[in-house]
């Protein structure tokens, strides 16, 4: 009896034992949703055209920080347009010469956006530089651009809206950036500064680069969807699936969208919020400038929620 009894005994604490093991082992299974991607970038886009009158730095500074107040530990940031399509075939820079001429490249009288990056290394707002580039040779871009700012401690990188990539060849949609391509912007991007990064912009994953990933983040710019559904699947299953594990950024605000997202409690937050449950990679979101005004306060004294 006392031998069956031990023998029993025996096997409790045995079960006891990988009971334990088993909890131990549990425990370090990681979980997907505490592993849950951040949003590392947060603010707006701004060009020349999207947004009258032009705010003033301090009013930028006021609905870049709200954007990235939405999504804790975010770094406030805009995608800054300092190159724009000059059709069928220039890109205009908005500030002077270096003396130089360059074929199908036009230049300001006087620097538009000088003030804007001196203000935004004070305000600690990061900033992507970004050109339309049309036909002119975008490495020349890249070192005209980033020769003129990269003194500034807010510029993090470079960026290429393929859209208008020698536009005149494939007009609306621009030209597909090939492998090597991307590789040698890139490498002329960082050989200003191997911190910075580049960017490409497209809403057709076809137009990126087939297979040369390198530390490129990958811009997503669609619009004229028809509900918040629709915009996460398009940014996250065919998107940023398709590029992860690399960083990928958001465009949102439209006024092609406008219909369903000025139901939302709160436009900004509620869509990057909705992104985030569903993405696997670090990821950017920016107001557009066409609609900055509807959802985003320029003025430290007034809340432009639309609820």
């Amino acid at each position: 009896m006392k031998r069956k009894i031990l023998v029993l005994i025996n096997c409790i604490l045995v079960l006891l034992v990988i009971g334990c093991r088993i909890t131990k082992v549990t425990k370090h299974i990681p979980d997907k949703a505490a592993s849950a991607a951040k949003v590392i970038y947060a603010g707006v886009r701004s060009s020349s055209y999207g947004i009258k009158p032009f705010p003033e730095p301090q009013e930028w500074q006021n609905a870049i920080e709200t954007m990235s107040g939405y999504f804790e530990d975010s770094t406030p940031c805009a995608i800054w347009i300092v190159g724009k399509f000059k059709g069928p075939n220039e890109c205009h820079l908005f500030f002077p010469s270096d003396g130089n001429n360059y074929t199908n490249i036009q230049f300001n009288d006087t620097d538009k956006h000088e003030k804007y990056l001196s203000y935004f290394d004070k305000a600690g707002i990061k900033v992507f530089l970004q050109v339309e580039p049309a036909n002119a040779d975008v490495n020349t871009l890249i070192d005209l651009v980033l020769n003129r700012y990269k003194n500034h401690e807010c510029v993090i990188g470079f960026g290429v809206d393929v859209e208008w990539y020698r536009e005149s060849e494939n007009p609306e949609w621009g030209v597909k950036v090939e492998d090597d391509i991307a590789k040698a912007w890139e490498a002329r991007v960082k050989s200003h500064n191997n911190n910075y990064r580049l960017f490409l912009k497209h809403w057709d994953r076809d137009w990126m680069p087939k297979k040369y990933r390198g530390d490129i983040i990958f811009v997503d710019d669609s619009q004229v969807l028809e509900n918040l559904k629709a915009l996460i699947d398009e940014f996250v299953d065919y998107w940023a699936d398709f590029f992860e594990p690399n960083t990928v950024c958001f465009q949102i605000g439209y006024k092609a969208d406008k219909s369903w997202w000025q139901e939302l409690n709160n436009p900004p937050k509620d869509i990057g919020d909705a992104i985030k449950e569903r993405i696997e990679q670090n990821f950017g979101v920016f107001w557009v400038d066409f609609t900055l005004r509807d959802v985003l306060p320029t003025s430290p004294k007034k809340n432009n929620r639309l609820k």
